[in-house]
């Protein structure tokens, strides 16, 4: 088969795509093809080497994807051959920029008729982490507001949707005309430029007071003017951050209110099968639907790795090998 492979960290050109051999599905394992693969900013900082958790080279990229059940290894009974599904995570070092790919049994899930292979492998990592910081890590419940940073992107636009679908108020901020409306399409209430000085003290005069929950996903950037931003016993989630920050504590201490950090890896197995639960129903009934940015040739990931890095893209980035 065909799979993109990493041999030394380093910038997107380190990304060679090379004929390998086929993988084989051990017991507990199915063996999936796949049709598209996403792209997330993770693959990114693996690739480069400057995040914790990167897997031995040479190794192939990719957690995330769409396809088709090939095979099954003993002992599988939720998915056969010839089944559409998601996948949410891949083994280690065996990702998902490629042809096939071999997963554990409990991260392949149903894709629905009504998605494309394209929808699915946007699904996996954006929808969980959107999920895991509203209801997890954060706990938000319905009738709190919730601002959504970078709400234009894979995972800004999934939280949006899933704020709306459970009764919460979405507002989001973008860097783009287009943007906004992207925002505005997928559920929410107001969207603010962050190009623009004093967006934050815009929202919160939108919003009439602080914000219960922000999701932050450049925290080296913003996370200082968040806590400016939230109300009594609000809470901000840290989802993203290429950098330090310095931060003033009194903000956080004159509300009660609270940082909280989350990645997406550390959710226990009991809360990964609650968040597909949840994500499950919400594509079989429609409320949750995928965007895409666009579909790149599987050996064009560097580009792809450039545009998402570069905030090039309205939604999701995949790859289709």
């Amino acid at each position: 088969m065909k799979a993109i492979r990493v041999r030394s960290f380093g910038a997107p050109e380190v990304m060679r795509l090379e004929e390998v051999p086929d993988p084989t599905p051990g017991p507990g394992r199915v063996l999936v093809r796949l049709h598209a693969a996403g792209v997330n900013p993770v693959d990114c900082y693996l690739r480069s080497g400057s995040y914790p958790g990167a897997p031995p080279t040479p190794y192939t990229p990719g957690s995330d994807g769409a396809g088709v059940v090939e095979r099954v290894g003993a002992g599988v009974g939720r998915v056969v051959a010839g089944d559409r599904v998601y996948v949410a995570a891949s083994l280690s070092g065996a990702g998902t920029y490629s042809e096939l790919t071999v997963c554990e049994e409990q991260e392949v899930f149903p894709l629905p008729e009504s998605l494309s292979f394209a929808q699915g492998a946007a699904v996996g990592v954006p929808y969980a982490t959107a999920y895991r910081a509203i209801f997890q890590r954060a706990r938000a419940v319905p009738g709190e507001a919730v601002l959504v940073h970078g709400a234009s992107g894979g995972v800004g636009l999934a939280a949006l949707q899933l704020l709306k679908a459970a009764g919460l108020m979405g507002l989001g901020t973008v860097g783009s005309p287009e943007g906004r409306a992207l925002a505005l399409s997928q559920g929410a209430s107001g969207v603010f430029d962050h190009r623009q000085p004093g967006y934050l003290e815009e929202a919160v005069k939108a919003r009439g007071r602080g914000f219960d929950v922000i999701l932050e996903m450049l925290a080296n950037v913003n996370l200082g003017r968040d806590l400016k931003a939230l109300a009594p016993g609000g809470r901000v989630v840290v989802i993203g951050s290429r950098g330090d920050v310095q931060i003033t504590p009194r903000d956080l201490m004159g509300l009660d209110a609270s940082i909280l950090g989350m990645r997406l890896p550390n959710a226990s197995a009991a809360e990964r099968a609650s968040i597909h639960a949840a994500l499950g129903a919400g594509l079989a009934n429609g409320t949750l639907h995928p965007v895409i940015a666009r579909e790149i040739p599987l050996a064009e990931a560097p580009r792809a790795h450039h545009d998402v890095m570069e905030q090039k893209a309205l939604g999701k980035i995949v790859l289709v090998p």
